[in-house]
């Protein structure tokens, strides 16, 4: 048996991950939650407490209701508002109802409609759910002399991962960062997003931007070259030996260059190994995905594959970036550790 080096053990094992669409598109599961109604004010709307959750390409109901206080008034003169919270004081309409004439505006139309189950239902059906469609919605319910309104905070399944490009760490801008996340199929990630991942064990040392223009970064397991041991400046966390979330703030969005986190949800798609015959260079690896009707996949794909679909290989890939990874759900000590992730080479 001839011992082949480092160097070449690595690129022999080096084979190239792909991203297929699936034969049909699936059915987005419906999930519809159930408010109950107060008993106060003339014009008065209710919104779900808390979140609603659902997945890139589902269904869901964003729920609202309202009622008036004297039987008398009736429906027809009511006018339906949805807005999206784009900013703590800046709204996106999404769609407008009066009486028989509706409307859903950008992004939204063709996907959104109201439920109409029955007099006082506000709530707005969104189908084909996707990235961006996360956050916060207003339902504006408003008759001749009075209004109410309500919020919805739609969440998504789905996962948050590092990111910088090839250039090196530390080299994105906040619009960079933004237009890197949507390369690599993701958007930059909330500070909720973060602080959950965190909770779930993403343990990262680099500050990146965030969706609401803040740098942040995730250290589960403290040690002095990331924050220190004492847990000073996390959000969110107890300190001392549990780590916590980082965060430098709100920064200058055009002068200061950090990494990225970005979030991605589920697949339009699967993502599967390519092993060839021997390796090959970036370019052999395009070729030999087009040549399968398929595209070398993006890194928020193979992050998505990993954690929503377990995909399991201890064999890197090239990836569109140019990059080479592979993903490991059942960590064993020849693939990189003891923790679960995504292993990049770099």
């Amino acid at each position: 048996m001839v011992a082949l080096g480092p160097r070449a053990l690595l690129a022999a094992a080096w084979g190239v991950l792909l991203l297929t669409a699936p034969a049909g598109a699936q059915r987005g599961r419906k999930k519809v939650v159930h408010v109950l109604e107060g008993e106060s004010g003339s014009v008065v709307v209710q919104t779900a407490p808390g979140q609603v959750v659902s997945h890139r390409g589902g269904t869901i109901v964003l729920p609202c209701r309202y009622h008036y206080e004297a039987a008398a008034h009736g429906h027809d003169g009511v006018r339906l508002k949805w807005t999206k919270v784009v900013d703590p004081l800046a709204f996106t309409d999404v769609f407008v109802a009066l009486g028989p004439q509706h409307r859903a505006f950008g992004s939204y139309r063709g996907r959104a409609e109201l439920q109409g189950d029955g007099p006082g239902d506000a709530s707005l059906v969104l189908r084909n759910v996707t990235l961006q469609d996360y956050g916060r919605y207003e339902c504006e319910v408003t008759n001749e002399l009075e209004d109410d309104a309500g919020m919805v905070k739609l969440d998504l399944e789905g996962v948050v991962f590092p990111y910088h490009p090839r250039g090196g760490r530390y080299k994105l801008t906040f619009a960079e960062a933004q237009r890197a996340c949507a390369e690599q199929d993701g958007i930059l990630a909330s500070a909720e997003q973060l602080h959950a991942a965190w909770r779930d064990g993403l343990d990262w040392c680099n500050a990146g931007w965030l969706r609401d223009g803040s740098v942040q970064y995730p250290v589960s397991q403290p040690r002095e070259p990331c924050g220190g041991l004492g847990g000073a400046g996390s959000a969110g966390a107890s300190g001392g030996a549990n780590g916590g979330v980082r965060n430098y703030g709100y920064r200058h969005n055009a002068g200061e260059r950090y990494d990225a986190f970005c979030f991605t949800s589920n697949l339009p798609g699967r993502v599967f190994f390519l092993k060839p015959l021997r390796p090959v260079p970036f370019a052999g690896a395009a070729r030999a995905c087009a040549a399968r009707g398929a595209a070398v996949a993006k890194v928020g794909q193979l992050f998505a594959a990993w954690k929503l679909q377990l995909l399991d290989r201890c064999t890197a890939g090239w990836l569109a970036d140019g990059s080479a990874r592979y993903p490991i759900v059942n960590p064993r000590a020849r693939c990189g550790g003891r923790r679960p992730g995504v292993r990049s080479l770099g």
